[in-house]
């Protein structure tokens, strides 16, 4: 969608950062609230409808033409904001279903799925969501756009897309009634290669997670 596009339909370009930005820390207020734990019973939940709203903001930074930043060099925004106690705090909340496995890139033939963690994947993506922000809060919104539009399509699109795969997984095992099979055993930091996934054995029974993760069956 071009400049001119959004303003033959009423819509100032201005207006459509405005709104990309409210998505975007909409987003990072609400993984930070839940990082806190304050209401565990609640975390899915809340975190499957916050997911799915920042993929609307993807989708349009995906949909718009390419934009291009103002400065050829991206100014000095200082030391990132440390996102290591979201990501503990978020490993400790979702510890049942944390560890998931994802196929990196469908188009890919012959590709194992690989493990991943929900809480290590949130972190990194609230981390370029905040990188954005900050040049956004400075005033620099062009420079805001180009940087959420292309780490949308380097880095934290798909794994957002991964993780809204991973928590709508969690709550349709919970409301079917249906096994989830237990991946705590999944080393996360090692390559998995193009061997078949093994998973360790066992079970974890939906019902065990529904009451703590705030995922209560359909009546």
């Amino acid at each position: 969608m071009s400049d001119a596009t959004l303003h033959a339909t009423g819509q100032n370009p201005d207006d459509f950062a405005v709104q990309v930005a409210d998505q975007i820390e909409s987003f990072l207020v609400a993984v930070t609230e839940v990082a806190k734990g304050d209401e565990p019973d609640s975390a899915i939940p809340f975190l499957l409808l916050e997911v799915s709203q920042l993929l609307l903001a993807g989708g349009r930074l995906g949909a718009h033409e390419d934009i291009v930043p103002d400065e050829r060099y991206e100014p000095d925004l200082g030391p990132e904001q440390d996102v290591d106690a979201l990501r503990e705090n978020l490993a400790r909340l979702l510890e049942p279903v944390d560890v998931y496995s994802e196929v990196f890139d469908p188009y890919e033939p012959r590709r194992a799925p690989v493990p991943a963690r929900i809480s290590d994947d949130l972190a990194d993506v609230v981390t370029d969501l905040r990188h954005g922000m900050a040049h956004y809060r400075a005033g620099r919104t062009t420079e805001a756009l180009w940087w959420w539009q292309f780490s949308y399509f380097s880095n934290w699109g798909p794994i957002v897309s991964a993780v809204l795969r991973a928590l709508q997984s969690v709550v349709i095992h919970v409301r079917l009634n249906q096994p989830l099979e237990e991946l705590d055993g999944l080393d996360t930091d090692q390559g998995m290669g193009d061997e078949t996934l093994e998973f360790e054995a066992g079970k974890v029974m939906a019902q065990e997670i529904a009451g703590p993760l705030g995922l209560g069956r359909a009546q």
